[in-house]
């Protein structure tokens, strides 16, 4: 994990063609987030602005220098999905969210948080945070600033219906609810005679979720080398089976899917160790293009 970092997104969860607009404002090499001209022509509020310029670099569309990315250029610009009508598109962006680790707390919940408490109350995540920071000797931790996090965390991921907004254009607003990784659940305490909110991340089957994002994830973790076990692929950092929440039934079909496909790729269970090869070098791109051609 890199830098510690909360909040930046000023409250806002990230609008569905923020990054489309964000991406062809960085394009223009005359546009710069640092002048006031940036209101104008971004048509939003100052606030708005900055928190475009957030969600740009937490979904690696841009860089830290505001350049952008090759998955910004690539989506955006050279029109893969510049409008995100895929659901690919979606996961690929997910992706990316949580393995950059630019806005800590999707690194932190699905690496780490939802395999030690797959079902949660909000003050249970913001207790882990909490310790976390401890552990790290971070001076990050803010309670504040943490459980706005969690909030904007909740309403990207959760159906516009669950969504806890002011707004009503803010309900259809959320770019990652369709994706169906986050639930949430009302349950009754007898003893206490309250109802209380839970929040859930099931490891699960994932039929949406294409086989060609899960090969593009593996590619893209340094981690992982040529040959790499099941286990891993299952629930090592930043591995489809972590960033995806999938279930072992599910990754399984997976990589039956890109076996087929990709005669580079093979799988051996051999004396109980399952294990992916991965014969000859895969170029991401060609990953990419075989999924949006």
């Amino acid at each position: 994990m890199g830098r510690i970092s909360f909040s930046g997104h000023e409250s806002f969860t990230c609008k569905q063609f923020w990054l489309k607009k964000g991406a062809d404002f960085v394009n223009d090499k005359e546009n710069s987030f640092s002048q006031d001209q940036a209101i104008v022509t971004l048509g939003v509020g100052k606030n708005m602005v900055r928190a475009i310029r957030f969600w740009l670099k937490a979904f690696d569309v841009t860089d830290e220098n505001d350049e952008l990315t090759s998955l910004g250029q690539y989506l955006f610009i050279d029109g893969k999905d510049p409008y995100l009508e895929s659901l690919g598109s979606i996961w690929l962006l997910h992706y990316h969210l949580v393995a950059r680790g630019r806005a800590t707390i999707y690194d932190l919940v699905f690496n780490d948080f939802r395999r030690i408490k797959p079902e949660f109350r909000f003050e249970h995540l913001q207790k882990y945070i909490e310790r976390y920071c401890d552990a790290e000797d971070s001076n990050a931790y803010n309670r504040n600033t943490v459980k706005r996090d969690i909030r904007v965390l909740l309403n990207n991921y959760l159906p516009p219906s669950f969504s806890k907004r002011s707004e009503i254009e803010d309900s259809f607003s959320g770019l990652l609810y369709e994706l169906n990784l986050l639930q949430e659940v009302s349950k009754q305490d007898l003893l206490r005679e309250e109802v209380h909110t839970y929040y859930s991340i099931e490891a699960e089957f994932r039929e949406n979720l294409p086989w060609q994002i899960v090969l593009y994830a593996i590619l893209d973790n340094d981690d992982f080398g040529t040959t790499i076990t099941f286990q891993d692929l299952y629930s090592s950092r930043n591995s489809p089976g972590s960033v995806f929440a999938l279930s072992q039934e599910g990754l399984y079909q997976k990589i039956e899917e890109i076996c087929s496909h990709f005669p580079e790729c093979s799988y051996s269970e051999t004396a109980g160790n399952r294990v992916l090869q991965i014969s000859k070098p895969l170029e991401k791109s060609r990953i990419l293009d075989e999924y949006y051609n």
